[in-house]
């Protein structure tokens, strides 16, 4: 008797480490999966045509609290100045140097002091393409917000973020800690989390997931094993030989952290103005749909879609910037 249940619990033994070894094997595959990067889209290629590079401040840094000099560059306001100001959020693979330029000096031309940021793992902060930790980039806003207070102690500040940097800074407009900081968000042709009905498939041709790696990672996480985050999980389809301006992939904890947590979430939690801009012709967003997205879960969101303007035009054709700029000028003391 004694040897049957020795031997059946043997047995037990091998076919669970059999399953273990399976299930181990199985999500090594997955994380080893190589991440493909997508053949350059030409419409944000070309939207760096026309820029007015010359009136771009030069780069100025401050220390994060683990130490690190970041990047960023500000735009002192010109003509009358409104009282007002702004910090800008690039969109995804960009920095404060690439062609948002154009709207954050548009800002400053509408009397809206500005301040663009490079947002760690891009342009002069931290480890392209990396973070240290999922939430470190709130930490770093927080942190920046402090420095700006040194020069502007009273300033109404509204956040602007573009693409994924509008994903971004609806997740911080949801965080209670932070979004008093803010007295208004404006969301840029916002990518709202891969769930959201406004996102055209792979990004319209601009990002490319390694889907096996990411489910990889995110099962070793729900076993308690947070391993592996620095793996590149997301690649975009920047011009070849572009690195030293462009970030070509993200890790999988940047990737979680420069998003919003999930736009259903996160637009419950709001508690100040939000305003939606989106491009009619946007190649990477279904624009007409952001209406009935966002004001389904919150009704107050302000959406307005611009004609005849694609996803990079919201930052650098005139018709946009312009119509963005003069709503943040007007209305960034609170007003809904």
């Amino acid at each position: 008797m004694a040897m049957q249940l020795l031997r059946g619990a043997l047995s037990l033994l091998k076919w669970g480490l059999c399953a273990v070894g399976a299930v181990a094997l199985l999500l090594t595959a997955l994380v080893a999966t190589p991440l493909e990067r997508p053949a350059e889209l030409r419409s944000v290629s070309d939207s760096a045509k026309g820029i007015d590079w010359s009136t771009m401040p030069a780069l100025e840094r401050f220390q994060a609290r683990d130490g690190t000099w970041l990047g960023f560059r500000h735009y002192a306001p010109k003509g009358a100045d409104t009282g007002r100001g702004a910090i800008f959020i690039h969109g995804s693979s960009g920095s404060s140097g690439t062609v948002n330029h154009a709207l954050t000096a548009a800002l400053a031309a509408h009397g809206v002091e500005t301040w663009a940021l490079d947002t760690r793992g891009h342009g002069a902060s931290g480890t392209r393409g990396d973070i240290g930790y999922v939430g470190q980039l709130e930490d770093d806003l927080v942190d920046f917000v402090a420095h700006v207070r040194k020069s502007a102690p009273d300033l109404p500040l509204t956040l602007i973020g573009h693409s994924a940097g509008a994903g971004f800074s609806l997740r911080v407009a949801a965080t209670p800690i932070m979004q008093d900081l803010f007295v208004r968000t404006v969301l840029v042709a916002p990518y709202l989390g891969y769930d959201a009905p406004t996102n055209k498939p792979h990004s319209g041709g601009w990002a490319n997931a390694d889907i096996p790696r990411f489910l990889g990672l995110a099962a070793l996480r729900k076993l308690g094993i947070d391993c592996c985050a620095q793996l590149p999980v997301l690649a975009f389809a920047v011009p070849p030989n572009s690195e030293r301006i462009l970030v070509p992939t993200y890790s999988d904890r940047l990737m979680r952290n420069f998003a919003t947590r999930g736009y259903r979430l996160d637009l419950a939690s709001v508690t100040h103005p939000l305003t939606i801009f989106g491009g009619a012709e946007d190649e990477m967003m279904i624009s007409d749909k952001y209406a009935e997205t966002v004001q389904a879960i919150k009704p107050s969101v302000d959406v307005k879609v611009i004609d005849g303007v694609n996803h990079m035009g919201m930052v650098t054709n005139p018709k946009a910037v312009n119509a963005i700029a003069e709503d943040v000028a007007t209305r960034g003391s609170g007003q809904s």
